[in-house]
């Protein structure tokens, strides 16, 4: 490899090392002619009684320039704490091979497989240091091609149980089924509130309520594919309808957002083009956002286009967290004109503050689960990675609470039904600038 060669893929390295979250699960795959001199395959959270288990069959080895050095290809697991010396090696040293660093800890090399035609081979290393390890593949010949089908096995044993979810995530299961049952709570008092208020529901209460049904299912789910997992490697399916209740789930959730940005349904019995096509966008976006979010998550940073997909899914999700705002801005526009010439001034001051502070509620939203979520997933220790998944669904909870609380079905709603007394009081508020965005 050259020395530019080399750079490039040891920021790349120092990219997927940062950005890979922490895998489980037994996993098998294909290497089909691949000339990338390192592959990633997995990123996972070992304890003192750890193991790496793997398994490799029907390798070759294919060069156009001379014949390939088995001692040059290998298997090996790196920290992120060895991560920099590595790649200092690699910067100062054209023709070095990380597979000959002394701060990986080597696996094995091509050197142990079983001669051809069968090569062949399969062992489990006990890691006895706790730390989190990225299991990696290096290939230092030039212009060579390698073949090979791989499964690997990273677990960690408890009292003989084997334990398939990185040490920082074995709460994860506990952590969705607990917040499954909230939410089942939550769809339950929505129900009475609605039987209770009958004659103020409106076609979006009715989305909203599906929306929590959709949200409780899909965390159900999600606590049977982590438990699964942990307890026997693979999902059982379970992922499988993970994901169809996610999908279902995030398209509901931003078009509540949309809808009630809109005031479709309690304030207008319709859309407005341009809120249609709002909705045009966003709808097909997530489509395309849950279809990224299965290839990434079913498959890993060892196919070559995994950071394409990831890169996909970044983009959609910020158009389409761009998108859902617009619609509120339109209303709070639209509440600001109406104010001036219909001499309803109490009223348009409540709907106005309404929409502002549901504006507010939003963006926090999102600022949280893309930004905050993010960072703590970032800078969380291996063994806390749960954190940053409790976060996120205390931050998603807060949001429904907020959102359910300001639009719920009351026959008084404070925001609407306002003396005219207030007309006054309304009128100079109007006038102020508070409301401009």
């Amino acid at each position: 490899m050259t020395i530019s060669t080399k750079i490039v893929t040891a920021f790349s390295l120092l990219f997927f090392l940062l950005t890979v979250p922490s895998t489980a699960e037994i996993k098998s795959l294909k290497i089909r002619s691949d000339n990338r001199p390192m592959i990633l395959f997995e990123k996972f959270g070992f304890t003192h009684t750890g193991f790496a288990s793997v398994a490799i069959s029907s390798v070759s080895v294919t060069s156009s320039l001379s014949q390939p050095d088995p001692a040059r290809l290998g298997f090996f697991l790196l920290s992120e704490e060895s991560l920099i010396q590595v790649l200092l090696e690699l910067q100062q040293n054209p023709n070095f091979c990380v597979v000959d660093s002394k701060f990986i800890s080597l696996l094995f090399t091509f050197r142990d497989l079983s001669p051809p035609p069968h090569s062949s081979f399969n062992k489990s290393y006990p890691v006895t240091y706790p730390n989190e390890y990225s299991l990696f593949f290096a290939n230092c010949n030039p212009e060579s091609l390698v073949t090979m089908d791989v499964r690997t096995e990273l677990y960690n044993t408890d009292n003989g149980a084997k334990d398939y979810l990185s040490a920082g995530l074995t709460q994860l299961p506990s952590l969705y089924f607990i917040f499954s049952i909230v939410y089942l709570c939550f769809l339950g008092f929505w129900i009475s509130l609605c039987l209770k208020n009958k004659r103020s529901v409106h076609r979006i209460h009715l989305l909203m309520g599906g929306l929590l049904i959709m949200k409780a299912l899909n965390l159900i789910c999600a606590a049977e594919d982590k438990h699964y997992v942990k307890v026997t490697g693979t999902p059982h399916g379970w992922d499988v309808l993970f994901y169809i209740f996610q999908f279902i789930r995030v398209v509901l959730l931003f078009t509540v957002i949309v809808l009630i940005g809109t005031g479709w349904s309690f304030l207008k019995p319709f859309l407005q083009e341009k809120e249609k096509k709002v909705l045009m966008i966003v709808i097909p976006l997530q489509v395309l956002a849950n279809v990224a979010s299965i290839v990434i998550g079913e498959t890993g940073p060892f196919i070559r286009d995994w950071v394409t997909w990831n890169q996909v899914f970044l983009l959609v999700d910020i158009i389409c967290c761009c998108a859902i705002i617009f619609p509120i801005v339109w209303s709070i526009r639209s509440l600001r004109e109406t104010s001036k010439t219909d001499g309803k001034a109490a009223r348009n001051l409540a709907k106005l503050t309404l929409f502002r502070q549901f504006y507010i509620v939003v963006i926090g939203y999102l600022y949280f689960t893309r930004i905050v979520v993010f960072a703590l997933k970032t800078i969380a220790a291996y063994k806390y990675q749960w954190v940053s998944s409790a976060a996120e669904e205390i931050a998603s909870l807060v949001f429904y609470l907020v959102m359910f609380y300001m639009f719920r079905p009351v026959e008084k709603n404070e925001y609407f039904v306002l003396d005219d007394e207030d007309e006054e009081a309304a009128e100079m508020a109007l006038r102020d600038e508070e409301f401009e965005l």
